[in-house]
């Protein structure tokens, strides 16, 4: 008995640990919201399509990195793949230091890339073990737990970094524009602009690094996933093989790939979409004292609807709801508030958008765990695939703004193209997709 409570209180403290490490995900993930709009500013950038860049640089890093991440993973463990990737972060971060020096898109994306690559390595280490560590029918209520930590730092990074990045942005892109303003104006105002990022950034890779030495120095537990086989439960009972004998498995890293784009659209394009109803870049400001006031940016409706949703599914699942289940609602949902977004206008469509982080909520949450159940031996490599569909906010970004400035759609029904068949695909994974090739399989644990 003492033995079992132990373990738990050792589950609870990696929670909390792995619950830390999803908010700095979040912070880091999120502040591209930020930066979108002020690097079109600070950067002289003439379309949203050129600034969407950003996203790309940020989420192709999981498809390049997510499979050397594995590797690294099966040489040095989690815990020190954690330690390895928290680093890699800060780096990542003091990259934007020249990149505001020289006034450089390119390093700025050079710096997201990295940023990408270290959480490439941190998600493919945290994603399995949060599922592991438990009963894997309980994996989603967990990861819901996860997803509270994410989204809570989503929702405060827009107001931290806005209030930063964006004060006076109005003012600054219509002074930028003005044929008076002078090119040595032009120029100190972009170099007081850039110079934004250097406290922030420099902090952030300093708590990134002091992170690391907590995680070296705590008994953060290893997990083994080889401890689990997967047997083919047939007459020759023959053993799998090869991660290609998990249909399953690739059908979860597309369902990855447009869920996260269906997220990045929703959370991350938001402001860009209110702007083409003429509306403000901030939905208001809040006055906090006669000398501060904080903007509160479209961004953190979208991630406070998907907080909604993940407090549900902590008390939903599995005891209510299945993940299946919760899977299939959210893909629902997700088609109902886009259809709301196309067919009405201003203030009404942009809420529909930011609905859509409910509908998102618990998609991760059940897309992962039924992605990689039953893999045994082959968790890591699998959790790797899944982690390379995080590709898909790479993309979906870059196709809404090439409908919209290259093709000239409108940009509502360019929004409408892009999201439709990602929650089309999602409803038909949480009905059959994520069974295919696991009717005849059964887990056996090693003694």
């Amino acid at each position: 008995m003492a033995k079992s409570t132990t373990q738990s209180q050792n589950n609870y403290k990696a929670i909390a640990t792995i619950g830390a490490l999803f908010f700095i995900f979040g912070f880091v993930t999120w502040a591209n919201s930020t930066l979108i709009p002020f690097l079109k500013i600070a950067c002289n950038l003439k379309t949203d399509l050129e600034a969407f860049f950003v996203t790309f640089a940020s989420y192709m890093a999981y498809f390049v990195l997510a499979l050397p991440s594995s590797w690294i993973l099966k040489k040095v463990g989690f815990r020190n793949g954690i330690i390895l990737g928290l680093v890699i972060l800060g780096l990542g971060s003091l990259i934007f230091i020249p990149a505001a020096d020289s006034k450089s898109y390119g390093l700025f994306l050079t710096g997201i890339f990295i940023q990408g690559a270290a959480l490439a390595l941190l998600q493919t280490a945290s994603n399995p073990y949060i599922s592991i560590i438990g009963p894997i029918e309980s994996a989603a209520k967990r990861i819901s737990i996860m997803g509270l930590c994410n989204k809570f730092a989503g929702i405060i990074v827009p107001i931290i970094m806005g209030s930063i990045f964006l004060k006076n942005s109005e003012a600054i892109t219509k002074k930028l524009a003005d044929v008076a303003t002078t090119a040595s104006e032009k120029d100190a105002l972009l170099t007081e602009v850039l110079g934004r990022v250097h406290t922030p950034y420099i902090t952030l890779a300093i708590v990134f690094v002091i992170f690391a030495i907590f995680i070296r120095f705590s008994n953060l537990p290893e997990v083994d996933v080889d401890k689990e086989e997967v047997i083919a439960d047939d007459a020759s009972h023959t053993a799998k093989t090869s991660i290609f004998q998990f249909p399953h498995l690739f059908l979860g890293a597309f369902c990855i790939f447009v869920y996260v784009a269906a997220e990045v659209m929703a959370g991350d394009i938001i402001g860009v979409y209110a702007k083409e109803f003429n509306l403000n870049l901030f939905i208001t400001t809040i006055k906090i004292t006669d000398s501060l006031s904080v903007p509160l940016y479209y961004t953190t409706l979208t991630l406070a609807s998907m907080l909604v949703g993940y407090v549900i599914g902590v008390f939903t699942i599995p005891k209510y709801i299945s993940q299946q289940a919760a899977l299939k609602i959210c893909a629902i949902l997700g088609l109902a508030f886009t259809l709301g977004a196309f067919a009405t206008h201003g203030y009404t469509s942009v809420i529909f958008v930011a609905l859509l982080g409910l509908a998102n909520s618990l998609m991760w949450p059940a897309i992962f765990p039924l992605g990689i159940k039953g893999l045994g031996k082959f968790t890591k490599t699998g959790s790797a695939i899944m982690i390379m569909g995080i590709a898909g906010g790479a993309i979906w970004p870059l196709l809404y703004g090439y409908l919209k400035d290259e093709l000239h759609v409108n940009f509502q029904l360019s929004f409408f193209i892009s999201m439709m068949p990602c929650y089309l695909f999602i409803l038909y994974f949480a009905i059959s997709g994520h069974k295919v090739g696991l009717k005849n399989l059964h887990i056996e644990k090693k003694n």
